[in-house]
């Protein structure tokens, strides 16, 4: 544990900032129950897995090639199923929900980890910036596809961050997905996390059957995520990794949290940090801006085949 999480308290919930996600699922048994989990190559991802089949779960864990995701998967095991998912490739994620619908076994929750982060130079896919083709637009596309497979009391997470923060003053700026008009590495990181939070918010209008739907930041941890980062700017992090950051044990723990805790049953639409329940700007939570952006990412997700 870290210097900052030993002095960090604990919330409601009897968790914090320094909790693992083993410690807060502790004492669960989830055998018989089946999870997908987004990037599970490395980082958060991998310690997602770990955890939910240390606790009994199934998992199919997606990395961005077949290869990648078997190599992560010897691992962890026999409950782990290894999937390829580019997220920046909508004919790969639809691939993997038709096979997924064709083998008709239903998910106790999706877990939306997946993601890349300020990118320093504008990066264009299908004419879209990839940060939010990536992080957002992939995710949509995986999570509507699979709807039909969420089992009763199922749950999405999606991961965003309080990098969301960080984003355009109107929240999305959909007038400027490719650029054209001027980008900045950590404002377009913001809006695809804000993206990320009216996701959560707007597809959790629309679930029924004790299905939910919750957005998490899971704090600042030293993963591959900044991978993407000048060099010099990584080696001054790494520095200050071990007293200021989370580990990635720590990291992953709020959205282990949120994917099985018995507590949050019927919790819908909200965003957790640190293990509790946590206040997100207000256009982060615009219920109008959340049903423009459902409806924007439906119509460009058709545009893309």
């Amino acid at each position: 544990m870290s210097l900052l999480s030993s002095l960090r308290g604990r919330g409601p919930s009897g968790f914090g900032y320094g909790s693992t996600a083993e410690e807060v699922s502790a004492g669960l048994d989830l055998s018989g129950k089946r999870y997908l989990v987004t990037g599970s190559t490395s980082g958060l991802g991998a310690e997602t897995v770990r955890v939910l089949a240390l606790r009994g779960a199934e998992v199919i864990a997606t990395g961005r090639s077949l290869e990648k995701a078997q190599a992560a998967a010897e691992a962890w095991g026999p409950k782990v199923r290894p999937a390829a998912l580019e997220l920046s490739e909508p004919s790969t994620v639809r691939r993997l929900v038709g096979d997924l619908v064709a083998r008709g076994e239903s998910l106790d929750g999706i877990i939306c980890n997946a993601g890349i982060m300020a990118l320093p130079k504008l990066t264009l896919k299908y004419g879209i910036e990839l940060q939010f083709l990536t992080n957002h637009l992939g995710h949509f596309l995986l999570v509507t596809g699979l709807l039909p497979l969420l089992a009763p009391g199922g749950r999405v997470v999606v991961l965003s961050s309080d990098a969301h923060r960080a984003a355009p003053r109107a929240g999305v700026d959909f007038d400027n997905l490719d650029g054209s008009r001027g980008y900045g590495p950590w404002m377009f990181y913001g809006q695809t996390k804000v993206a990320n939070l009216l996701f959560a918010k707007g597809l959790a209008k629309r679930l029924d059957g004790g299905k939910t739907a919750n957005a998490v930041h899971p704090g600042v941890i030293m993963t591959n995520l900044w991978r993407s980062m000048p060099s010099v700017a990584t080696r001054a992090l790494g520095l200050t990794a071990s007293v200021f950051l989370k580990n990635t044990a720590e990291g992953a723990a709020t959205t282990v949290y949120v994917a099985t805790n018995p507590t949050l049953a019927g919790v819908s639409g909200e965003y957790f940090a640190d293990c509790n329940l946590a206040r997100p700007t207000r256009i982060a939570r615009d219920p109008d801006l959340a049903e423009r952006l459902w409806t924007f990412s439906e119509e460009l997700s058709a545009k893309l085949g």
